[in-house]
């Protein structure tokens, strides 16, 4: 095991037996609605991971380790305390050096989950290339970790604030896939279409499983998006989101606003213009990501276990190192 991991006693033993496991950041929460609210929503989250057939595993940053799988008390902490630093993977050496707490963005999520042998990770929406890209350079350090870890990521697309053409075009430079589930748009976040489409489309669970098994046997280093949107009644208007994203980013580049401190900014944005409605969209979609992301683990877990039974078979002529043991690199 990676010597920062502390694993819960539940995540360990689901990993040990070959079982679904599901990770989960930490920025949703402790960046959502205020205590208790946000305690409420990492609560929905692991039951909705339950609900689809896997263990969830909520990770984030305490006491020097990195902690997959929180515990009750755990969660309460993290979701009472203010403040709470964002960790991305340039974060990660500081955080862990002060021995505080840090709440878990999608990259620095992808190297935890890599390092515990967990594929599946579940969020609302991964960052991307942001609108004004061209001038400011400014692209999450989400895509870059995409390219170096075997973990499927599902998702309702990016979020509404950011360039998503731009972003679709970037994904496709690094080689990443990105598979619709049941859906032909490309979803923006709380919106149920960004007007792009997906560039793959898978209709099965087991083809879609398999699509990400093969992409890894073949070879390739990076991980595979899966996108699926929220519920049309839980979803926002997106053509009223985009202008007011639209007028927010024009103001943020009046008031001089800019790197980490824009998604907030234009959240906030969103937030205003839809009435406060954005907080329930965001829920909404954090729920059913993670539950479609259990059903997801569940298929990978069957694919992977009758791939490593086919590796087996006399005469297979195919060659295997064996189950990877928890935490294994």
């Amino acid at each position: 095991m990676h010597p920062l991991l502390r694993l819960s006693d539940e995540v360990e033993q689901a990993l040990w037996e070959g079982r679904p496991v599901v990770a989960l950041e930490t920025t949703a929460i402790n960046h959502g609605p205020p205590y208790p609210g946000n305690l409420e929503w990492a609560l929905a989250l692991d039951r909705a991971v339950r609900e689809g057939g896997a263990t969830p595993a909520m990770i984030g940053i305490a006491g020097g380790r990195f902690v997959v799988g929180m515990s009750g008390s755990e969660l309460e902490q993290f979701a009472a305390t203010e403040h709470i630093p964002k960790a991305s993977t340039r974060d990660i050496g500081l955080i862990l050096a002060s021995g505080g707490l840090g709440a878990t963005t999608v990259a620095s999520s992808l190297l935890i989950a890599e390092h515990a042998g967990i594929p599946v990770l579940s969020t609302g929406g991964i960052g991307g290339v942001h609108r004004n890209a061209p001038i400011t350079f400014d692209i999450s350090a989400d895509l870059m970790e995409l390219t170096r870890r075997q973990v499927a990521v599902v998702c309702s697309g990016a979020k509404t604030i950011l360039d998503v053409r731009l972003t679709l075009e970037y994904l496709e430079t690094l080689g990443v896939p990105v598979i619709g589930y049941r859906c032909a748009d490309f979803p923006a976040y709380y919106c149920t279409s960004s007007g792009f489409p997906n560039p793959q489309r898978a209709d099965e669970l087991t083809t879609l499983a398999a699509a990400i098994g093969l992409h890894w046997e073949a070879g390739a280093t990076g991980s595979v998006v899966v996108t699926s949107p929220v519920e049309a009644e839980d979803a926002l208007d997106g053509d009223r989101v985009e202008r007011a994203v639209q007028e927010a980013v024009r103001q943020a580049e009046r008031d001089g606003v800019q790197g980490a401190a824009s998604t907030p900014y234009l959240l906030k944005a969103a937030a205003t213009a839809t009435g406060g409605r954005s907080a329930a969209a965001g829920r909404a979609v954090l729920i059913s990501t993670a539950r479609l992301a259990g059903r997801v683990a569940g298929a990978l877990a069957e694919h992977q276990a009758a791939e490593r039974g086919a590796d087996r078979a006399p005469g297979s002529g195919r060659q295997t190192a064996g189950p990877a043991t928890c935490g294994s690199e």
